[in-house]
């Protein structure tokens, strides 16, 4: 159950006596509740700090019996926030180091982002030593290492808001570094859990009466030790690691497919196409096996939801006396969803060929490319890679195809493709909702000679109104599914010729798969419940058709016969 959003300031201090007093100063306009951890000060500390918590009554005075180090200090401020019913706590430094007038600014992003880390992105001015300067720049390059990742873009920083749940929880389970270790460590194995962080840029000064209990000799040595266990922590991990930049839809799914905030692969996709460039197809498809293998070994939950899919195709198959393919397993499920990755790059950077790399079925090729002024309206779903079709299609003569998505996380996608393959016809259109000014948008575009694709085979978490979800449910597989209505009810809005269109792996080729749907769709006023039904009756059908030709080509990893709040409650159930 999630807590509401509730912060809270701890501050550990060791001898800091002299500016614990500025710094709750500072901090008192933001009426923020604050825990002082007292970290073995010395007993003139140890009586400043006590009259300053009597003097303020949102004010808690931990004390602890001897130095235990940064690490601890913040460690049981944590647990003591957590005690009294905080969400988040936000962490900062004792020394009056940090822009406090940054607090707003954090406090709303991790608002924002409950489930984050949030941290400074410190911007020095000219009292910064060049040798700390240099030091955090080689921290950067280890991180980065040890995340496989560009997101951490400053680990050192001790001004923070760590998100309780989720830290307690590593911090019960991992015994981290207690002194000047900490911040680096417990923000790698959060990242390693699967926390994201986001940084707000701020100033950072050195005072020039400030006190350091960095410890040149033991605290380098107490680093180099940390980046080590790091190191060698990330090798287990990096198949897991590589896989959040190269797959995301396969990372554990705590909640429905469409809440979900994209992992941000931004850069794993930059990367990814960078050694394509190098290495070539061949090479590159040879060292995602052992990182498919790696994942497939330690993706409870991606297993989980293969071996569903799997065993329900297998059971249909058996009850009709239907051929399955062989092999058909969750690995192999894997590797398909894998080279689905690769055809994907490859459609990006112009490589796919008609007639070597992808065919038309029969009677595909005519339905597609049947010229009329007017632009159609793709039906597409997760099964098989669409974005392979939608990337051809500039060789068929189509000026644009619009993918209507019902996410934010379709963004960096588009980024990616702006970057990499401008040339590939495609057109992400994000949205919230289907309402009159979507339909008036695709409508000029249709009217324009564009096409449209939209999927008709997930439910947007949009598509619930007071408890009832906007679906109708049909048979798939010999059980019932839920659908969205909203793609077909736009279909029968925008009155232009529907296509169904499916890209599917046979015979290690790819098969275009494109068929005459409805022209146009209609849904009488009359009956326009059971026209709709009939309709979504039909594209359940040719789905399951399409699906039962090339199983392995299903990319729903969730189990697709289960309405997203059904599915959610179980998952945390696990």
């Amino acid at each position: 159950m999630s807590l509401t959003f509730s912060p809270c300031v701890v501050i550990p201090c060791y001898n800091h006596g002299a500016t614990m007093a500025q710094v709750l100063d500072r901090i008192a306009p933001f009426q923020l509740p604050c825990i002082i951890v007292d970290d073995g000060s010395n007993p003139d500390t140890q009586q400043k700090l006590s009259a300053l918590a009597a003097e303020r009554s949102n004010c808690t005075l931990i004390r602890l019996a001897q130095n235990g180090g940064k690490g601890a200090a913040v460690t049981r401020g944590l647990q003591q926030a957590a005690e009294a019913g905080f969400s988040h706590a936000l962490q900062l430094d004792a020394d009056g180091q940090h822009a406090i007038e940054d607090i707003p600014a954090l406090l709303a992003l991790a608002e924002q982002h409950p489930q984050a880390l949030i941290s400074g992105q410190p911007v020095y001015d000219a009292s910064m030593p060049r040798s700390r300067r240099y030091a955090r720049w080689i921290t950067h390059f280890w991180v980065w290492i040890e995340t496989l990742s560009l997101q951490i873009k400053d680990s050192m920083c001790g001004f923070r808001v760590y998100p309780l749940q989720p830290t307690l929880h590593l911090l019960q389970r991992v015994k981290l570094g207690q002194r000047m270790d900490f911040d680096i460590e417990v923000m790698v194995r959060l990242y390693w859990q699967g926390t994201e962080s986001y940084f707000v840029p701020t100033a950072v000064t050195y005072p020039e009466d400030g006190i350091s209990h960095f410890h040149a000799l033991k605290d380098n040595l107490r680093l180099s030790l940390m980046h080590t266990r790091l190191f060698f922590g990330m090798l287990p991990r990096l198949p897991k690691l590589l896989l959040r930049h190269i797959a995301p839809q396969w990372q554990p799914r705590p909640e429905h497919w469409a809440k979900q905030r994209e992992v941000k692969g931004l850069w794993g996709m930059r990367i990814m196409l960078a050694v394509w460039r190098l290495l070539g197809r061949g090479t590159f498809s040879l060292l995602l096996r052992p990182v498919v293998a790696g994942y497939w070994l330690t993706s409870k939950r991606g297993r989980i939801a293969s071996q569903h899919w799997i065993n329900t195709v297998r059971h249909y198959c058996a009850e009709r006396q239907l051929p399955t393919p062989q092999p058909f397993n969750s690995y192999r499920h894997f590797l398909r969803f894998g080279d689905a990755m690769l055809d994907k790059v490859a459609s990006w950077r112009g490589e796919l060929q008609l007639n070597r790399d992808v065919f038309f079925a029969p009677g595909a090729r005519e339905a597609f490319t049947t010229y009329q002024p007017q632009g159609k309206l793709l039906l597409v779903s997760h099964l098989g890679d669409v974005e392979v079709c939608r990337a051809l299609a500039r060789h068929e003569g189509v000026k644009t195809i619009n993918a209507l998505v019902f996410t934010q996380n379709a963004l960096r996608f588009k980024q990616v493709m702006q970057e990499m393959a401008p040339q590939a016809g495609l057109n992400l259109i994000p949205v919230s909702d289907i309402g009159p000014e979507t339909a008036m948008l695709l409508k000029q575009k249709l009217d324009s000679g564009e096409w449209v694709a939209i999927v008709g085979d997930r439910i947007a978490v949009n598509q619930q109104r007071g408890g009832d979800w906007r679906v109708i449910w049909s048979s798939f597989l010999g059980k019932p599914a839920p659908f969205p209505q909203g793609p077909f009810i736009l279909a029968a809005i925008l009155r232009c010729p529907v296509l169904l269109l499916f890209a599917l792996k046979q015979q290690g080729r790819l098969q275009i798969y494109c068929e005459p749907f409805a022209d146009p769709l209609q849904l009488p006023r009359a009956d326009r419940q059971g026209a709709l039904q009939q309709v979504v009756d039909r594209y359940a059908a040719r789905l399951q058709h399409h699906a039962l030709l090339s199983p392995l080509d299903w990319f729903n990893f969730f189990d697709f016969w289960q309405l997203p709040n059904s599915h959610e409650q179980r998952d945390e159930k696990e």
